[in-house]
């Protein structure tokens, strides 16, 4: 895999590069955003680690230009760690949020989960009605009374696997090590998070989405 690592500070470059580079993948550096978004539109990568905090162009604003061009797969790196900050990162697209400090071998292990996710598509054509929403699991495509949702990839994922498990009793763990890939050692607000950007856009249909206090939710008609 190409990967692109984004932040000014050349020690976390340097420290994530050895990690990607040690894994087999060919790692790119980028100091700013500014230089993060030429280099994306001069390339092609596989993966993107964006910091946040940056001089010229921030993280958020980089992933946003990235975006109108390149569907490549971000991890944001960032220090700040408000569930809002991590909010407007996955309504810009990215696959994942990880809080600094951080272990390289954590970031490593989110970005083979991200690969595999990518690469592992359902068999078949097999669309499912629940009143007015219609999910088509092999097109990856959500319709709201007719009129197509723009869900992140992260909601996708989220709202097929709910689907796939209607009617049982998904603790907020159990999400994040399937959706996920990865155990995020207990922050379940990721869950949190990413079922109330589903549940938003899924309109009136959110009421099959149950939240099971004190558990987790499942899929009900």
């Amino acid at each position: 895999m190409k990967i692109l690592i984004v932040d000014d500070e050349e020690m976390i470059r340097g420290v994530l590069r050895e990690y990607v580079e040690f894994e087999g993948n060919e790692a790119f550096e980028a100091a700013d955003g500014m230089e993060a978004v030429r280099l994306c539109r001069e390339n092609d990568y596989d993966m993107v680690l964006m910091d946040v905090m940056m001089p010229h162009l921030d993280g958020f604003s980089a992933v946003k230009e990235i975006k109108k061009t390149k569907d490549v797969p971000v991890i944001m790196l960032s220090a700040r760690g408000e569930e809002y900050d991590k909010l407007f990162a996955f309504e810009l697209g990215v696959d994942d949020y990880v809080t600094k400090p951080f272990s390289p071998k954590e970031v490593m292990a989110r970005i083979n989960a991200i690969v595999k996710r990518r690469t592992s598509k359902p068999s078949g054509n097999e669309v499912l009605k629940f009143e007015g929403l219609e999910i088509d699991m092999a097109g990856r495509n959500v319709y709201v009374d007719g009129q197509k949702a723009e869900l992140t990839p992260k909601e996708y994922e989220l709202l097929f696997y709910l689907v796939r498990n209607k009617g049982i009793a998904l603790t907020r763990e159990k999400l994040l090590y399937d959706v996920w890939g990865f155990d995020f050692y207990g922050d379940d607000r990721t869950v949190d998070t990413h079922i109330k950007m589903l549940r938003g856009n899924l309109k009136e249909y959110r009421k099959f989405i149950v939240t099971l206090r004190g558990l987790g939710y499942k899929f009900e008609e």
